[in-house]
């Protein structure tokens, strides 16, 4: 799957969302449903914590054919040999993640409103998050709501794949897609799933 090919769901494995599995064990759940894209996120742990945690992340997105995206963190995305990183807005900024993980790996930034979506769009990003289209536990103090009528008057803005966040259940998939996402990212409607597989089915339903 190359940059210009992302769609559908994005699965973020968030370490402070885990209950009471590994999240190398969401992940193999969620391909084995059809998920084949998927960010580490983790807001706490060391650096060693999280370097062990994305090598045995890679190793299994490897084995399901899946691309693994790091959050935030180049240096961690470059030790494992991810696929890409996802860079908010208070992170390294854009061009010096390029240079560092060149051009054949992928970089998604966060946006939050038109200025951030045409910086994003210019400084070389491969995809656009963008929200929160819903208020978002995983999240409390999150940026403020965006709503399907924000992300319908940013769609114009840019070329690139955009994949929507912030709260979204199975429900909401056709309205975000219908206001021009190309995607949508989910944390809890996954991660608190009793059947993962079952729940990326039924996202994959409605994105199909």
């Amino acid at each position: 799957m190359h940059a210009s090919s992302l769609k559908g769901l994005y699965v973020i494995l968030d370490a402070q969302a885990l209950r009471d599995r590994s999240l190398v064990d969401v992940l193999r759940e969620a391909a084995s449903g059809g998920a084949r894209l998927f960010q580490y996120r983790d807001k706490t742990s060391s650096a060693l914590e999280m370097y062990r945690q994305a090598l045995l992340l890679r190793r299994a997105s490897a084995d399901a054919g899946a691309l693994l995206l790091v959050n935030d963190r180049c240096d961690l995305a470059l030790a494992v040999d991810a696929d890409g990183v996802h860079l908010g807005q208070d992170d390294l900024p854009l061009s010096l993640a390029r240079s560092l993980l060149g051009s054949g790996k992928i970089i998604g930034v966060s946006t939050h409103g038109a200025a951030q979506v045409r910086d994003a769009t210019e400084g070389g990003a491969d995809y656009l998050g963008f929200g929160p289209i819903f208020p978002t536990a995983t999240k409390p103090r999150h940026e403020p709501v965006m709503g399907i009528e924000g992300l319908r008057q940013i769609r114009p803005l840019t070329r690139l794949p955009i994949f929507a966040i912030g709260g979204l259940t199975v429900d909401t998939v056709e309205a975000v897609i219908g206001a021009g996402a190309n995607g949508v990212a989910v944390v809890s409607a996954i991660m608190d799933s009793l059947d993962i597989a079952g729940a990326v089915r039924a996202f994959m339903a409605r994105l199909s």
